[in-house]
């Protein structure tokens, strides 16, 4: 009879693997083994690097905090002071500190300058200009915008003018020359005419093209106290002529959004001309124009651009007034036209504080 109970095939197994596959299979395991060990032995592995991986995921785990803790630091110098908080001597953009306590000595040379069309440049320009005229200072106004609107706002017609700026910028005629009085004692301005829409294209060729400006008006800046020079609505030659002849640079914006979008622009600009041009150049004066109190947004623009620029932001804001949009038409400044108005009232109170005059 068969034993059931104890199968011949499992004790035949390893006896057939002893008796003759085993050593076989052994030996080219270990012929195996042995070529990978001298194979991990000749090569140089980063044995390193993976504590080094888990300890840079530590160091972002445990201190997520440090670069919080640096942002809140880095804006506590441009931020207006909390109340009871006593401004910052010599911050330059501490709201507080107050712009008159750093007026430049005279003579100064205003570039008015903003790449936005219709935001007040010629307005400020002329009514500024004449402000500082009736506090005794003698001004010289430059119209370099081709509209000649600065020109024709204070009476003058460009088309009975032989000598203009064009004439100083392009053909090197002394400045003297193409001065003209105005009704305002003691203001005076260099006209624009219509040649100046082609000068952009005629300086491209010109010989030390940027700096043309400041030659004609290094000759005659002794003679004046300021200079304010009205720029065209671009950042083109002309307005680089502007910057690089002038030693400070007042931004008039509107209290409307669009009027935010190119100002960062400008900063930009402004300091790409100091950086090669003219290192002195600086944005003091940022003036608020055209405000108008009753809405919304006239004060969120005011409060955005006070918050970043600091007491760069004149104190003063000039209103919306209907009187400072008729005065040009009768070629006069807001200081002769309607001295009581509310916009005549502001741009004094603007140049008092431009100028320093307490």
């Amino acid at each position: 009879m068969i034993d059931l109970q104890s199968p011949p095939e499992p004790e035949q197994t390893p006896t057939l693997q002893a008796e003759g596959f085993e050593p076989e299979v052994q030996d080219r395991e270990d012929q195996a083994f042995s070529s990978v060990s001298t194979d991990l032995a000749s090569t140089d592995l980063p044995t390193e690097a993976p504590p080094e991986e888990e300890s840079e995921e530590e160091f972002v785990t445990e201190y997520p905090e440090e670069p919080d803790d640096r942002r809140v630091e880095e804006p506590k110098d441009a931020d207006e002071p909390t109340d009871g908080q006593a401004p910052t001597t010599g911050s330059e953009d501490s709201p507080a500190e107050g712009f008159v306590r750093t007026t430049p000595a005279l003579p100064r040379v205003i570039a008015l300058a903003n790449q936005k069309g219709g935001v007040g440049k010629t307005t400020t320009t002329v009514n500024l200009g004449a402000a500082l005229a009736d506090l005794g200072y003698r001004v010289l106004l430059i119209d370099l915008d081709p509209q000649g609107n600065a020109t024709t706002g204070l009476g003058i017609n460009h088309h009975d003018l032989d000598v203009t700026i064009y004439n100083v910028l392009l053909q090197d005629v002394n400045l003297d020359e193409c001065v003209e009085p105005t009704e305002v004692k003691g203001l005076f301005i260099a006209p624009a005419s219509l040649d100046l829409a082609g000068s952009e294209i005629e300086l491209v060729t010109a010989f030390s093209r940027e700096s043309k400006l400041k030659r004609a008006l290094d000759e005659v800046i002794d003679d004046y106290d300021y200079v304010l020079i009205d720029c065209p609505p671009s950042l083109g030659l002309l307005t680089v002529n502007a910057l690089v002849a002038a030693t400070e640079v007042m931004v008039p914006i509107q209290c409307e959004y669009y009027a935010l979008e190119g100002l960062g622009q400008l900063t930009r600009n402004v300091d790409l001309i100091r950086r090669n041009l003219n290192a002195s150049l600086e944005i003091l004066n940022i003036v608020l124009v055209m405000y108008d109190g009753r809405t919304k947004l006239g004060e969120q623009v005011s409060d955005e651009v006070r918050g970043h620029y600091g007491s760069r932001v004149c104190r003063v804001v000039i209103p919306r007034n209907v009187r400072l949009s008729e005065a040009p038409g009768f070629g006069q400044p807001i200081t002769t036209f309607d001295p009581s108005s509310r916009g005549a009232v502001a741009y004094k109170e603007l140049a008092r504080e431009v100028s320093g005059v307490s």
